[in-house]
């Protein structure tokens, strides 16, 4: 008997107590949960890559089953089916994540027909936080800490002392 993979994708831009939250459950339904840190190096993040990857292995250290992966320009399926997933996870915190994800389950489907997508709903104290709602409250210099794992602080802090 093979084991259970999934794979949890997103930017983690930076990275949220609701991510956190999900990928905790989700690590519980499989045998092997990789999360992947998908970017494009075409485009730029709030943070860079690399500290993208420090804050996120941080923070899920403690989930023995839980692998960090990045992966530069390549579709879900593709990263999918070389790591030997036969599911993806995904959060849900709202009806627009819902319109987005059905999307994106439709070409991801058509791509990779045996690749299942398992949908988590987000638990209603973090329904309203997203990474882009935190990179404004970053930008205006405001307190993350009730949204974010210590991982991202702890990294705030690191490039503001290279800034001094």
């Amino acid at each position: 008997m093979s084991d259970k993979i999934g794979l949890f994708t997103g930017s983690f831009d930076p990275m949220t107590k609701g991510h956190v939250d999900l990928i905790e459950r989700a690590s519980r339904l499989f045998d092997k949960l990789y999360v992947g840190i998908f970017y494009n190096r075409e485009k730029s993040g709030f943070f860079t890559i690399e500290a993208r990857e420090r804050m996120v292995k941080e923070a899920l250290q403690h989930l023995d089953n839980v692998e960090v992966i990045t992966s530069q320009n390549e579709l879900a399926v593709t990263v999918a089916r070389r790591m030997g997933a036969q599911a993806f996870v995904r959060g849900l915190r709202n009806s627009q994540d819902l319109d987005y994800e059905a999307n994106m389950n439709f070409f991801n489907h058509e791509l990779a027909g045996e690749l299942e997508t398992i949908f988590l709903l987000s638990k209603p104290v973090y329904q309203p936080i997203s990474s882009s709602r935190i990179r404004e409250l970053i930008a205006f210099q405001q307190d993350i800490a009730a949204y974010v794992p210590q991982s991202v602080i702890k990294e705030l802090e690191r490039i503001n002392n290279e800034k001094n």
